[in-house]
């Protein structure tokens, strides 16, 4: 099983559901704390549920247990420190131990442009342990 990521940030509309339906994801798994905030522009939720649903048959998930917490995402914007940040997120994945789903064809969506210095990318590599046979693509 296959799982991507990709990151709203910096993509037209146009550009992140072609790039979606390029790599045939039938489902995005919305791993935002957030996803109502006035910054998740065309992202925002309820209407970026109803965008990918019914515009393009995208079926729309959001498990906020791959979420980091307020206060942990807020003292990363602060400071900057990816080192803390994501050591602190992996402590929290381990502590709150969120089951792996069984949508094939899934992506997790965040807001980071890549995923380099995005909690997308350690929940994904927290899957991968889950399920040793996961194969990551960041889109």
């Amino acid at each position: 099983m296959t799982i991507y990521t990709i990151g709203f940030t910096k993509k037209s509309l146009r550009e992140f559901i072609e790039t979606l339906r390029a790599a045939d994801v039938r489902c995005v798994i919305d791993v935002r704390l957030r996803n109502t905030s006035q910054l998740a522009g065309w992202s925002k939720q309820p209407d970026f549920e109803y965008l990918l649903t019914t515009g393009f048959g995208i079926a729309y998930e959001h498990h906020p247990e791959f979420a980091p917490t307020g206060e942990m995402l807020d003292e990363y914007k602060r400071n900057g420190d990816w080192a803390r940040y994501e050591a602190r997120f992996n402590s929290l994945l381990a502590e709150r131990q969120p089951p792996m789903w069984t949508q094939e064809n899934a992506c997790l969506l965040c807001t980071e442009p890549t995923p380099a210095q995005c909690h997308r990318r350690l929940v994904a590599e927290y899957l991968c342990v889950l399920d040793p046979l996961l194969e990551v693509k960041h889109l």
